[in-house]
């Protein structure tokens, strides 16, 4: 069941790339405050590495004007999204958290089967408005597609 408007985000744990990585929680990183998580099909992908970080990379400021964390989600390992984000020069606020066994993704029934691709389980293109660990805007692309889920889409629908 894929998670819906009104709905409160699930407890699982991730692991949050900083200085090093760290296990978080999710009331840890929702609850109190306003969050956009999106979330890629992997790291060093085309669309994910050319587009979708780096739009939310240009509009963090944006983000941050209005009071929102943002949090960048893949089904990699931690070590691969904290190389990602070092390639990407990804600002200090913006967050990386990695999902390697798809616990949150799974939990949001967000996942995609790319094992066609040679990826395995992934999370789905989309992104997610909270707030205080409440799904308040729901952002999922269509299979190939990336629109809904890109920064300047997630922006202006925000209200």
């Amino acid at each position: 069941m894929t998670i819906q408007i009104g709905d409160r985000i699930p407890e699982v744990v991730l692991k949050r790339i900083q200085q090093g990585v760290e296990n978080v929680d999710t009331p840890t990183l929702f609850e109190a405050r306003k969050v956009v998580l999106f979330a890629v099909p992997g790291a060093f992908t085309p669309t994910c590495s050319e587009k979708h970080l780096p739009g939310f990379i240009e509009r963090f400021g944006d983000f941050r004007d209005r009071g929102i964390d943002v949090i960048c989600m893949a089904v990699n390992d931690p070590f691969v999204m904290q190389a990602w984000g070092k390639s990407l020069d990804t600002p200090d606020g913006l967050q990386l958290v990695s999902d390697g066994n798809a616990d949150l993704t799974r939990a949001l029934g967000l996942e995609m089967d790319a094992s066609g691709y040679g990826m395995g389980l992934r999370a789905k293109r989309f992104a997610l408005y909270a707030e205080d660990g409440v799904v308040k805007q729901l952002f999922v692309e269509a299979p190939g597609e990336f629109r809904v889920s890109a920064a300047d889409y997630v922006l202006e629908h925000l209200g």
